[in-house]
């Protein structure tokens, strides 16, 4: 497993981090974001987004509510899915991620995905960011080498 570890200073440095990520991200089946409420995971899928030319900053939201946002890309859909309100097994099967994983073009990037040992093991990568300051962020990208 293979980390790099990114120091951003602000919202618009978060954001150009994501679309600079994107490339690397759109071989990815499925991503978990990791960090605390605020820490700036939205912020950077903002930045994924645009970087798969799949929706700009401003059509990005937290999909805390709605659980599943879903950006189309000519070469890849992001779909972006928040699991926070997600407490069970059966209500995960719920939301037909399985489905989205098997499909060709597809990048899942999921917050909150660590409250499921499953998801946990079948991804391919791993984003952590953690607050080091008021806008100050560490951001771990970490590849899972594929078996």
């Amino acid at each position: 497993m293979s980390s790099v570890e990114y120091i951003t200073r602000s919202a618009d440095e978060t954001i150009r981090l994501g679309r600079d990520l994107a490339s690397e991200l759109k071989h990815l089946r499925m991503v978990i974001l990791h960090g605390d409420l605020g820490a700036g995971k939205t912020t950077l899928v903002k930045g994924i987004a645009e970087g798969l030319n799949a929706g700009s900053q401003d059509d990005v939201t937290s999909p805390t509510f709605t659980l599943i946002h879903e950006y189309r890309g000519p070469d890849v859909t992001l779909y972006h899915v928040d699991l926070y309100r997600i407490d069970t097994e059966r209500e995960l099967a719920t939301l037909g991620l399985d489905e989205l994983f098997a499909s060709e073009g597809n990048l899942v990037v999921i917050e909150w995905g660590e409250k499921f040992p499953r998801l946990v093991a079948e991804c391919d990568g791993e984003i952590r960011i953690e607050r080091v300051g008021e806008l100050e962020r560490k951001i771990v990208v970490t590849a899972v080498p594929a078996v």
